[in-house]
Formats: structure tokens, sequence, C-alpha cells
């Protein structure tokens, strides 16, 4: 008696308990977990920029660097 290609039993079996077998021991890749970032958190960056970039916003002194905060936001539509 002649088996028909859509019988309950794998055509292979070896192949079949392989694949099985990679199923059953193979961990999943996990997402590195994203940090939530917090409101008002912020964080130190290296950033490179010209000179007179720099110049520019250190000119008026203390809180250059919210200014350049500032600038960026204003430049991202926020």
């Amino acid at each position: 008696m002649s088996r028909s290609s859509g019988g309950r039993r794998p055509s292979d079996p070896l192949k079949a308990a392989e694949a099985a077998f990679r199923t059953a021991t193979t961990k999943p890749i996990e997402e590195p977990q994203k940090t939530p970032s917090l409101p008002g958190v912020k964080e130190t960056v290296t950033l490179r920029t010209s000179q007179d970039v720099l110049e520019f916003f250190q000119k008026d002194s203390p809180g250059w660097q919210n200014r350049i905060n500032s600038a960026l936001r204003k430049a991202n539509g926020k």
C-alpha cells in the first residue's frame, strides 16, 4: 500500500524531528528593552560643532547649553 503525500506523517521523519527540535530549543530574539523617557530629564551627550556656532551660543554667558537645546527643539518643530 502506497502513501499519498498528504498523509498524516511527514515524508521525511528525520527532517521533521530536526525542525521540531530547532523550534523547541531556539530562544526567540529579544529586543533590547527601551528605557522609558521621562519628561524634562536631560541626557549628557558629546556634540561636535563649529567654533563660530559655539561662540554664538556662549556669548551671553551662562545658559548657553539651554539656548542650544531650545534652538534644536525649534528646528525639530517642538
